[in-house]
Protein backbone atom coordinates (compact mmCIF):
# COMPACT_ATOMS: atom_id res chain seq x y z
CA UNK A 1 0.00 0.00 0.00
CA UNK A 2 1.82 3.36 -1.31
CA UNK A 3 2.11 5.83 1.41
CA UNK A 4 0.15 9.39 0.55
CA UNK A 5 2.63 12.14 0.07
CA UNK A 6 2.92 15.23 2.49
CA UNK A 7 1.28 18.02 0.25
CA UNK A 8 3.96 20.59 0.60
CA UNK A 9 6.10 17.88 -1.00
CA UNK A 10 3.93 17.18 -3.96
CA UNK A 11 3.60 20.95 -5.14
CA UNK A 12 7.22 21.42 -4.02
CA UNK A 13 6.77 24.26 -1.87
CA UNK A 14 7.84 25.07 2.19
CA UNK A 15 5.48 25.01 5.01
CA UNK A 16 5.10 28.72 5.55
CA UNK A 17 4.56 29.24 1.63
CA UNK A 18 2.08 32.01 0.75
CA UNK A 19 -1.08 31.33 -1.19
CA UNK A 20 0.54 33.36 -3.91
CA UNK A 21 3.17 30.65 -3.95
CA UNK A 22 1.05 27.60 -3.63
CA UNK A 23 -1.16 28.91 -6.67
CA UNK A 24 2.21 29.43 -8.44
CA UNK A 25 3.34 26.36 -8.05
CA UNK A 26 0.43 24.09 -9.06
CA UNK A 27 -0.26 26.34 -11.78
CA UNK A 28 3.30 24.89 -13.23
CA UNK A 29 2.21 21.33 -12.15
CA UNK A 30 -0.71 21.56 -13.79
CA UNK A 31 0.27 22.69 -17.15
CA UNK A 32 2.91 19.53 -16.69
CA UNK A 33 0.84 16.65 -15.84
CA UNK A 34 -2.78 17.93 -17.35
CA UNK A 35 -3.81 14.43 -19.34
CA UNK A 36 -4.76 16.38 -22.37
CA UNK A 37 -0.99 17.56 -23.09
CA UNK A 38 0.99 14.79 -21.14
CA UNK A 39 -0.05 11.39 -22.46
CA UNK A 40 2.14 9.43 -20.42
CA UNK A 41 1.05 6.41 -17.97
CA UNK A 42 1.06 8.32 -14.83
CA UNK A 43 0.39 11.85 -15.50
CA UNK A 44 -3.44 11.66 -14.91
CA UNK A 45 -2.54 10.38 -11.27
CA UNK A 46 0.38 13.03 -10.88
CA UNK A 47 -2.56 15.85 -11.62
CA UNK A 48 -4.83 14.48 -9.24
CA UNK A 49 -2.23 14.39 -6.93
CA UNK A 50 -0.99 17.78 -6.85
CA UNK A 51 -4.52 19.15 -7.61
CA UNK A 52 -6.05 17.46 -4.66
CA UNK A 53 -2.70 19.17 -2.67
CA UNK A 54 -3.80 22.28 -3.98
CA UNK A 55 -6.95 22.31 -3.03
CA UNK A 56 -6.23 21.66 0.37
CA UNK A 57 -3.34 24.51 0.83
CA UNK A 58 -5.35 27.26 -1.17
CA UNK A 59 -8.08 27.26 1.57
CA UNK A 60 -7.67 28.09 4.90
CA UNK A 61 -9.17 26.42 7.06
CA UNK A 62 -8.37 22.91 5.40
CA UNK A 63 -4.47 24.03 5.20
CA UNK A 64 -4.61 24.50 9.07
CA UNK A 65 -6.52 21.03 10.03
CA UNK A 66 -4.07 19.44 7.78
CA UNK A 67 -1.24 21.41 9.43
CA UNK A 68 -2.28 20.03 12.92
CA UNK A 69 -3.43 16.37 12.11
CA UNK A 70 -2.21 15.70 8.72
CA UNK A 71 -4.52 13.58 5.74
CA UNK A 72 -6.17 11.92 8.34
CA UNK A 73 -7.56 15.18 9.62
CA UNK A 74 -8.39 15.87 6.35
CA UNK A 75 -9.96 12.31 5.77
CA UNK A 76 -11.93 12.81 8.97
CA UNK A 77 -13.29 16.19 8.41
CA UNK A 78 -14.04 16.44 4.78
CA UNK A 79 -15.76 14.07 2.36
CA UNK A 80 -13.93 13.94 -1.05
CA UNK A 81 -16.03 15.94 -2.80
CA UNK A 82 -15.75 18.59 0.04
CA UNK A 83 -12.11 18.47 -0.21
CA UNK A 84 -11.70 20.42 -3.65
CA UNK A 85 -14.70 22.69 -3.87
CA UNK A 86 -13.73 26.57 -3.45
CA UNK A 87 -10.03 25.98 -5.25
CA UNK A 88 -10.53 28.04 -7.95
CA UNK A 89 -9.84 25.38 -10.60
CA UNK A 90 -12.17 26.92 -13.21
CA UNK A 91 -9.96 30.68 -13.28
CA UNK A 92 -6.44 28.45 -13.60
CA UNK A 93 -7.73 26.47 -16.40
CA UNK A 94 -9.15 29.06 -18.37
CA UNK A 95 -5.34 30.50 -18.29
CA UNK A 96 -3.79 28.08 -19.01
CA UNK A 97 -5.99 27.44 -21.98
CA UNK A 98 -8.42 24.20 -21.13
CA UNK A 99 -12.07 25.10 -21.16
CA UNK A 100 -13.53 23.47 -18.65
CA UNK A 101 -17.11 24.66 -17.36
CA UNK A 102 -16.59 25.11 -13.73
CA UNK A 103 -15.49 23.18 -11.01
CA UNK A 104 -18.06 20.56 -11.36
CA UNK A 105 -16.85 19.50 -14.56
CA UNK A 106 -13.64 19.23 -13.91
CA UNK A 107 -14.25 17.60 -10.28
CA UNK A 108 -16.31 14.66 -12.33
CA UNK A 109 -13.37 14.71 -15.37
CA UNK A 110 -10.49 13.73 -13.21
CA UNK A 111 -11.56 12.47 -9.84
CA UNK A 112 -14.75 10.54 -10.08
CA UNK A 113 -12.93 8.50 -12.85
CA UNK A 114 -12.43 9.51 -16.85
CA UNK A 115 -13.12 5.65 -17.85
CA UNK A 116 -15.78 4.71 -15.83
CA UNK A 117 -19.27 5.62 -17.19
CA UNK A 118 -21.57 7.51 -14.36
CA UNK A 119 -24.40 5.27 -15.09
CA UNK A 120 -22.03 2.17 -13.64
CA UNK A 121 -21.87 1.34 -9.42
CA UNK A 122 -21.60 4.32 -8.00
CA UNK A 123 -21.26 4.86 -3.96
CA UNK A 124 -23.76 5.93 -1.91
CA UNK A 125 -24.41 9.79 -0.32
CA UNK A 126 -22.19 10.71 2.72
CA UNK A 127 -24.75 11.11 5.81
CA UNK A 128 -24.03 13.46 8.85
CA UNK A 129 -25.13 12.91 11.81
CA UNK A 130 -24.57 15.74 15.24
CA UNK A 131 -24.24 14.25 18.90
CA UNK A 132 -24.08 16.42 21.91
CA UNK A 133 -21.73 15.09 24.86
CA UNK A 134 -20.94 16.64 28.20
CA UNK A 135 -17.13 17.67 28.80
CA UNK A 136 -16.50 14.74 31.16
CA UNK A 137 -17.75 12.25 28.19
CA UNK A 138 -15.12 14.08 26.00
CA UNK A 139 -12.61 13.60 28.30
CA UNK A 140 -13.29 9.97 29.16
CA UNK A 141 -14.41 8.81 25.89
CA UNK A 142 -18.26 7.17 25.59
CA UNK A 143 -19.78 3.79 24.39
CA UNK A 144 -23.30 4.28 23.50
CA UNK A 145 -26.13 2.71 21.42
CA UNK A 146 -27.42 6.18 19.39
CA UNK A 147 -30.64 6.00 16.63
CA UNK A 148 -30.07 7.81 13.20
CA UNK A 149 -32.14 7.53 10.23
CA UNK A 150 -30.16 5.43 8.01
CA UNK A 151 -31.36 4.36 4.47
CA UNK A 152 -31.87 0.64 2.81
CA UNK A 153 -32.64 -0.55 -0.13
CA UNK A 154 -35.98 -0.55 -1.20
CA UNK A 155 -37.45 -4.29 -1.40
CA UNK A 156 -40.31 -3.58 -3.70
CA UNK A 157 -38.17 -2.14 -6.42
CA UNK A 158 -34.44 -3.32 -5.18
CA UNK A 159 -33.44 -0.52 -5.80
CA UNK A 160 -34.03 0.12 -8.67
CA UNK A 161 -36.67 2.90 -8.37
CA UNK A 162 -38.89 1.14 -11.20
CA UNK A 163 -42.38 0.51 -10.44
CA UNK A 164 -42.56 -3.14 -10.38
CA UNK A 165 -44.39 -4.86 -13.93
CA UNK A 166 -42.68 -1.98 -15.79
CA UNK A 167 -39.35 -1.74 -17.17
CA UNK A 168 -37.22 2.09 -17.76
CA UNK A 169 -36.88 3.17 -21.17
CA UNK A 170 -33.37 4.44 -22.89
CA UNK A 171 -32.71 7.98 -22.34
CA UNK A 172 -33.05 9.83 -25.16
CA UNK A 173 -30.93 12.82 -23.99
CA UNK A 174 -28.03 11.13 -23.77
CA UNK A 175 -28.85 7.87 -25.88
CA UNK A 176 -28.30 5.59 -22.76
CA UNK A 177 -24.57 6.81 -21.80
CA UNK A 178 -25.72 8.85 -18.84
CA UNK A 179 -23.32 11.82 -20.14
CA UNK A 180 -23.11 14.44 -22.69
CA UNK A 181 -19.96 15.80 -24.40
CA UNK A 182 -19.24 18.77 -25.48
CA UNK A 183 -16.08 19.50 -27.63
CA UNK A 184 -13.86 22.90 -28.02
CA UNK A 185 -10.57 23.61 -30.07
CA UNK A 186 -7.68 25.44 -29.02
CA UNK A 187 -5.98 26.28 -31.68
CA UNK A 188 -4.43 21.92 -33.05
CA UNK A 189 -5.45 20.41 -29.73
CA UNK A 190 -9.36 19.44 -28.90
CA UNK A 191 -10.70 19.17 -25.28
CA UNK A 192 -13.89 17.34 -24.85
CA UNK A 193 -16.34 18.23 -21.64
CA UNK A 194 -17.94 15.18 -20.35
CA UNK A 195 -20.58 16.15 -18.07
CA UNK A 196 -23.68 13.99 -16.41
CA UNK A 197 -26.81 13.82 -18.00
CA UNK A 198 -29.37 16.34 -16.55
CA UNK A 199 -32.05 14.39 -17.34
CA UNK A 200 -31.25 10.87 -16.27
CA UNK A 201 -28.76 12.21 -13.90
CA UNK A 202 -26.27 9.72 -15.15
CA UNK A 203 -28.00 6.59 -15.10
CA UNK A 204 -28.64 6.26 -18.74
CA UNK A 205 -32.27 5.37 -18.54
CA UNK A 206 -35.12 7.48 -18.01
CA UNK A 207 -38.09 6.27 -15.58
CA UNK A 208 -41.37 6.88 -16.74
CA UNK A 209 -43.21 4.61 -13.72
CA UNK A 210 -41.37 5.40 -10.66
CA UNK A 211 -41.63 3.10 -7.53
CA UNK A 212 -44.36 4.11 -5.41
CA UNK A 213 -42.95 3.56 -1.81
CA UNK A 214 -39.16 5.03 -2.54
CA UNK A 215 -40.88 7.03 -5.22
CA UNK A 216 -38.16 6.44 -8.00
CA UNK A 217 -34.93 7.13 -5.47
CA UNK A 218 -34.37 3.12 -4.71
CA UNK A 219 -34.14 3.93 -0.96
CA UNK A 220 -36.60 3.94 1.80
CA UNK A 221 -35.69 5.53 4.98
CA UNK A 222 -35.45 3.56 8.52
CA UNK A 223 -34.52 4.12 12.15
CA UNK A 224 -31.73 1.88 12.83
CA UNK A 225 -29.13 1.79 16.14
CA UNK A 226 -25.61 1.50 15.71
CA UNK A 227 -22.74 1.45 18.49
CA UNK A 228 -20.72 5.00 18.67
CA UNK A 229 -17.52 5.01 20.27
CA UNK A 230 -16.32 8.31 21.35
CA UNK A 231 -12.64 8.34 22.25
CA UNK A 232 -10.94 10.32 25.24
CA UNK A 233 -10.06 13.92 24.91
CA UNK A 234 -12.20 14.68 21.48
CA UNK A 235 -12.65 18.35 21.41
CA UNK A 236 -16.34 20.10 19.65
CA UNK A 237 -16.71 19.98 15.92
CA UNK A 238 -14.38 17.02 15.23
CA UNK A 239 -16.00 14.56 13.05
CA UNK A 240 -15.91 10.52 13.27
CA UNK A 241 -16.05 8.56 9.91
CA UNK A 242 -17.98 5.35 10.15
CA UNK A 243 -17.46 3.69 6.96
CA UNK A 244 -20.23 2.19 5.05
CA UNK A 245 -22.96 3.65 7.19
CA UNK A 246 -24.39 6.16 4.42
CA UNK A 247 -27.14 5.82 2.18
CA UNK A 248 -26.80 2.41 -0.23
CA UNK A 249 -25.10 3.13 -3.61
CA UNK A 250 -26.70 2.96 -7.14
CA UNK A 251 -25.85 0.15 -9.84
CA UNK A 252 -24.43 -2.19 -7.36
CA UNK A 253 -22.17 0.61 -5.44
CA UNK A 254 -21.41 0.65 -1.99
CA UNK A 255 -22.51 2.66 0.58
CA UNK A 256 -22.05 5.96 1.59
CA UNK A 257 -20.22 6.99 5.10
CA UNK A 258 -21.67 8.64 8.00
CA UNK A 259 -20.12 11.02 9.43
CA UNK A 260 -20.37 12.04 13.37
CA UNK A 261 -19.90 15.53 14.12
CA UNK A 262 -19.53 15.92 18.01
CA UNK A 263 -20.66 19.15 20.15
CA UNK A 264 -18.91 19.28 23.29
CA UNK A 265 -21.64 21.17 25.91
CA UNK A 266 -19.83 24.42 27.85
CA UNK A 267 -19.58 23.16 31.39
CA UNK A 268 -20.48 25.19 34.42
CA UNK A 269 -17.07 25.22 36.46
CA UNK A 270 -14.54 24.69 33.71
CA UNK A 271 -13.41 26.45 30.59
CA UNK A 272 -11.34 24.28 27.90
CA UNK A 273 -8.72 24.82 25.50
CA UNK A 274 -7.47 21.77 23.69
CA UNK A 275 -6.62 19.03 26.57
CA UNK A 276 -5.93 22.15 29.29
CA UNK A 277 -8.61 23.22 31.92
CA UNK A 278 -8.75 26.88 33.37
CA UNK A 279 -11.12 26.73 37.01
CA UNK A 280 -11.17 30.16 38.45
CA UNK A 281 -11.03 29.89 42.48
CA UNK A 282 -12.29 32.20 45.17
CA UNK A 283 -10.52 32.79 48.16
CA UNK A 284 -10.85 34.98 51.07
CA UNK A 285 -8.04 38.46 51.54
CA UNK A 286 -6.90 36.98 54.42
CA UNK A 287 -6.03 33.90 53.27
CA UNK A 288 -4.51 35.81 50.30
CA UNK A 289 -2.08 37.39 52.71
CA UNK A 290 -1.46 34.28 55.14
CA UNK A 291 -1.48 31.77 52.49
CA UNK A 292 -3.59 28.48 52.94
CA UNK A 293 -4.39 25.08 51.55
CA UNK A 294 -7.82 24.87 49.54
CA UNK A 295 -9.35 22.21 47.53
CA UNK A 296 -10.25 22.22 44.09
CA UNK A 297 -12.66 20.71 41.96
CA UNK A 298 -10.95 18.37 38.67
CA UNK A 299 -13.13 16.18 36.22
CA UNK A 300 -12.00 13.07 38.58
CA UNK A 301 -12.54 14.51 41.93
CA UNK A 302 -10.94 16.93 44.02
CA UNK A 303 -7.17 18.27 44.49
CA UNK A 304 -5.49 19.54 47.09
CA UNK A 305 -3.73 23.21 46.09
CA UNK A 306 -1.34 25.39 48.27
CA UNK A 307 -1.44 29.27 47.98
CA UNK A 308 1.48 30.60 49.37
CA UNK A 309 1.42 33.50 51.67
CA UNK A 310 1.24 37.25 49.67
CA UNK A 311 -0.50 35.59 46.39
CA UNK A 312 -2.16 38.25 44.68
CA UNK A 313 -5.74 38.17 42.68
CA UNK A 314 -4.99 36.31 38.78
CA UNK A 315 -2.15 34.36 39.84
CA UNK A 316 -2.46 31.02 38.28
CA UNK A 317 -1.43 27.28 39.79
CA UNK A 318 -0.71 24.48 37.62
CA UNK A 319 -2.28 21.25 38.36
CA UNK A 320 -0.16 18.42 35.80
CA UNK A 321 -1.90 15.71 34.16
CA UNK A 322 -5.61 17.22 35.51
CA UNK A 323 -6.94 18.01 31.97
CA UNK A 324 -8.28 16.05 29.02
CA UNK A 325 -6.29 13.65 27.63
CA UNK A 326 -4.78 13.89 24.56
CA UNK A 327 -6.51 12.41 21.87
CA UNK A 328 -3.29 12.04 18.97
CA UNK A 329 -1.15 10.66 22.25
CA UNK A 330 -0.11 9.45 25.38
CA UNK A 331 -1.14 11.70 29.02
CA UNK A 332 -3.12 14.44 29.90
CA UNK A 333 -3.43 17.87 29.57
CA UNK A 334 -3.25 20.38 32.93
CA UNK A 335 -5.02 22.02 34.80
CA UNK A 336 -4.79 26.02 35.36
CA UNK A 337 -5.96 27.45 38.96
CA UNK A 338 -6.86 31.31 38.34
CA UNK A 339 -6.80 32.93 41.98
CA UNK A 340 -9.59 35.77 42.37
CA UNK A 341 -9.28 37.28 45.57
CA UNK A 342 -13.15 37.60 46.98
CA UNK A 343 -14.32 40.82 48.93
CA UNK A 344 -16.97 40.41 51.67
CA UNK A 345 -19.73 42.74 51.32
CA UNK A 346 -21.06 42.19 55.10
CA UNK A 347 -19.19 42.44 57.97
CA UNK A 348 -19.77 42.42 61.56
CA UNK A 349 -18.54 45.15 63.86
CA UNK A 350 -16.12 43.58 64.96
CA UNK A 351 -14.16 43.02 61.56
CA UNK A 352 -14.94 46.51 60.56
CA UNK A 353 -12.38 47.20 63.43
CA UNK A 354 -10.06 44.86 62.47
CA UNK A 355 -9.89 45.92 59.07
CA UNK A 356 -9.69 49.61 60.08
CA UNK A 357 -6.72 48.94 62.54
CA UNK A 358 -4.98 47.12 59.64
CA UNK A 359 -5.43 49.96 57.54
CA UNK A 360 -4.30 52.45 60.46
CA UNK A 361 -1.12 49.92 60.84
CA UNK A 362 -0.36 50.06 56.89
CA UNK A 363 -0.84 53.37 56.80
CA UNK A 364 -4.08 53.08 53.99
CA UNK A 365 -6.42 55.44 53.74
CA UNK A 366 -10.02 54.24 54.04
CA UNK A 367 -13.64 55.54 54.05
CA UNK A 368 -15.82 54.62 57.08
CA UNK A 369 -19.26 54.72 56.30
Amino acid sequence: MNRKRDYYDVLNVPKDASKTKIKKAYRKLAMKYHPDRNKSSDAEEKFKEVSEAYAVLSDDEKRMQYDQFGHEGIRGKYSRDDIFKGADFDRIFKDLGFGFGGFDSVFDMFFRGRTRRRYGPRKGADLRYDLEITLQEAAFGLSKKVKIPGFEVCRTCKGSGVKPGTDPKKCPECNGTGETRRTRSFGYMQFTEIQTCSRCRGKGVFIKNLCQDCNGTGTVQRLRRIDLKIPPGIDDGYSLRLGGEGKPGTQGGRKGDLYVVVHVRPHELFRRNGSDLFYEANITFPQAALGTKIQVPTLDGEARLTIPAGTQTGTLFRLRGKGIPHLRGWGKGDMHVRIVIKTPTKLTRRQEKLLAELAQEMKDEVTFS
